[in-house]
């Protein structure tokens, strides 16, 4: 009698084994620290290529303040300059400015985001440039 090994079972395929992995828990925030964000509505006046970067985009967005403010944003994959002009966005006003390839970012514009597409977070409804997302 010879030992042989016993086959061992092999993975199903299909939707089930295809499932990503959930993402972790990101640590819960206070009333606090969600008031620290000032949230404004923003539309974009201008936008256009980096010159520097192949998935960032340059705009424009007037706030409501007596400049319109640069915003540099990572969504090139999913959108093209022209059909962002005039768009209402979500718009983090109070981050501190950054440097993206060279190019002062004044705020951040909010996305949501899937493997597939990435799409700006907007009003439902027309609002006045400036009014604070609570």
């Amino acid at each position: 009698m010879t030992d042989t090994p016993t086959p061992q079972p092999v993975p199903a395929a299909g939707p089930a084994a295809a499932q990503p992995a959930a993402p972790p828990q990101p640590v819960q925030a206070t009333i606090e620290d969600f008031g620290k964000l000032a949230l404004r509505i923003g539309v974009i006046t201008k936008a256009e290529d980096h010159p520097k970067a192949d998935r960032l985009l340059v705009l424009t967005v007037d706030i409501g303040e007596a400049s319109p403010r640069q915003v540099v944003a990572g969504i090139k994959g999913s959108y093209q300059p022209a059909d962002l002009v005039g768009k209402h966005v979500v718009v983090v006003a109070n981050l501190k400015p950054a440097m993206l390839r060279g190019i002062e970012s004044q705020g951040m514009v909010l996305a949501a985001s899937s493997e597939a597409s990435m799409v700006l977070l907007a009003p439902e409804r027309t609002i006045r440039p400036g009014s604070i997302v609570k």
